[in-house]
């Protein structure tokens, strides 16, 4: 019992170094892989050498395919180019699987204390996150050494050796066996190497062992699809398209164990090396068998899962992919995308209130005041997607973005608020009582809302580039929008003195609407103030002195 207690911990420790070297990876290096896939699919060859790197690197190619996938959710990669990096993340999968089957074990006291150094020293740095890879890697390679240890007595016992001669008697089974085990571990690279470790000790036969490797690469395509199930469909498509392939492998592959052991194991007397050889082999024929086939079943995966149509603007959240969870950086773009949105449904809001101002539609006003419930929607998806990010995950500057979408979605949602209450307004004080403004106070309003739209779009556009001298125009729009407000508030005074009858009549509503513009505006240049903070531009200026004022 005591020697079946190590081995389950030692199996376990493999599992949770491969997820701290995946996640610590995609932390540390999580953009620029996206960067490097994003530049690497003009053709499929150059997807595929991208997908080799990446999953050597991240050691997962479940990882790389949840990242393919949320582009090609996004529209930014198309889906055959998206299935040939899969069929490259496959490669670098089972290279890696060949790396740790060499004696490195060497290498895990270097590794887990140079990374627990590292970690502990500077936690919340890049630096921090490094040690936590190498952390990882040291485990991975003790927990190899310990699950070779351990079926080494365990393999001994007879009872053992009665229940794992079950798995010789059919290979449906051992394919069966080895997918479950990858879905479990959420690893294929863990699956085989554990496989290859229990072959290399004796503890299952070698044509056992070359079946849990089909099942593995059988069971990471599985895993893919069930990680995005509730994703879009076009997000749903790349892993489903790579379960074809994997499916196509083992179609292959099965018939020619028998050939593998037969004539490469003369050349490979380690049976570990025999096995993940093998799984280097499976996907490496997967690979050229199935490049020139990306096309085709792209086709067919597209017919299985047909695109969604076009949703309405503001029907509901887009981009808020919960696959992209797994990979902090790509879940904060995709929330900013949602943020972009939610203010897309604002500017319509914002129009129709001009229209509705200029045309008195009464059901235009009512439609209007449904979407700010959307806006709200969209606001609490943000918001619950943005708390299921791992803050302690994210870089300084990604931290600064995490607050900086926070704080764009709650003044979007406060916008429209405040064109609720002023479309509600318009409708009490303005339609149902058939009151006008005056000639000049509509002119006032026109130049107001043209503005207050140009400043949205403005504002839009710093949240989504950072530009320093696109901030620092909105908040010189800013003070320009006060000195109208100002401006135009007095000569409304004016009009009254000259006892007008419209601005007498709409009085009330005229001086609210223009200072709830101004709040609105107010709520715009806000965006501009983090990013004049983080280049040092906002300080002891002008710009600083507009800051604290309304």
């Amino acid at each position: 019992m005591k020697h079946l207690l190590n081995l389950l911990a030692a199996v376990s420790l493999l599992i949770w170094g491969t997820h701290l070297v995946r996640t610590g990876i995609l932390r540390v290096f999580g953009a620029n892989l996206r960067q490097l896939i994003a530049h690497s699919v003009s053709n499929r060859f150059t997807a595929v050498l991208s997908g080799i790197g990446v999953t050597a690197v991240v050691q997962s190619s479940t990882a790389t395919a949840l990242i393919v996938s949320s582009f090609v959710g996004q529209g930014l990669v198309g889906l055959p180019a998206a299935l040939a990096v899969m069929l490259g993340a496959d490669v670098g999968t089972s290279v890696m699987a060949v790396v740790f089957s060499m004696d490195l074990s060497w290498l895990s006291p270097l590794f887990i204390f140079a990374g627990v150094v590292l970690f502990i020293s500077r936690k919340d740095t890049a630096v921090g996150r490094v040690g936590r890879v190498l952390i990882g890697l040291g485990l991975m390679l003790l927990a190899l050494r310990l699950i070779t240890e351990s079926t080494t007595v365990l393999t001994q016992s007879p009872t053992v050796r009665t229940l794992l001669g079950a798995l010789t008697s059919d290979l449906l089974l051992e394919i069966f066996t080895g997918a479950i085990l990858a879905i479990v571990a959420y690893s294929s690279l863990a699956t085989v190497l554990l496989t290859a470790a229990l072959a290399g000790s004796g503890g299952i036969p070698p044509d056992v062992a070359l079946g849990l490797v089909l099942g593995a690469n059988l069971g990471s395509g599985v895993l893919a699809v069930l990680t995005t199930m509730k994703a879009n469909v076009q997000t749903r498509q790349v892993p489903l398209g790579n379960l074809f392939f994997k499916i196509i492998g083992v179609i292959i592959m099965t018939p020619l164990t028998g050939l593998w052991l037969q004539h490469v194991r003369p050349y490979v007397p380690e049976t570990a090396a025999l096995v993940v050889l093998f799984h280097l082999a499976f996907n490496v024929v997967v690979g050229i068998i199935c490049i020139g086939l990306t096309g085709t079943v792209a086709r067919v995966v597209q017919r299985l899962l047909p695109q969604e149509k076009a949703q309405a603007a503001g029907t509901r959240p887009q981009h808020l992919d919960p696959s992209a969870l797994a990979t902090p950086s790509l879940a904060i773009s995709c929330a900013a995308r949602e943020a972009l949105h939610q203010a897309d449904v604002v500017e319509s809001m914002l129009l129709g209130l001009h229209k509705v101002i200029r045309t008195d539609d009464l059901q235009l006003a009512q439609d209007l005041r449904k979407l700010d419930d959307e806006v709200d929607g969209l606001y609490s998806a943000i918001k619950y997607y943005m708390t299921k990010i791992s803050r302690e995950a994210l870089d300084e500057r990604e931290g600064r973005r995490w607050a900086d979408i926070i704080s764009f979605t709650i003044n979007m949602e406060q916008i429209g608020d405040i064109i609720e209450r002023v479309l509600i307004d318009i409708e009490d004080k303005k339609i149902k009582k058939g009151r006008q403004f005056s000639e000049a106070g509509m002119e006032e309003i026109n130049e107001l809302h043209a503005r207050l739209i140009d400043n949205l779009r403005l504002a839009m556009s710093v949240f989504l580039n950072g530009s320093v001298r696109d901030a620092q125009k909105l908040l010189e729009e800013k003070a320009r929008f006060r000195d109208l407000e100002h401006a135009y508030s007095a000569t409304h005074l004016a009009r009254l003195s000259d006892n007008t009858v419209q601005s007498i009549e709409t009085s009330s509503l005229h001086i609210d609407l223009i200072s709830e513009l101004k709040r609105i505006n107010s709520l715009l240049c806000s965006v501009a103030y983090p990013i004049l903070e983080s280049a040092g531009a906002l300080a002891p200026s002008r710009l600083r002195a507009m800051a604290d004022q309304a």
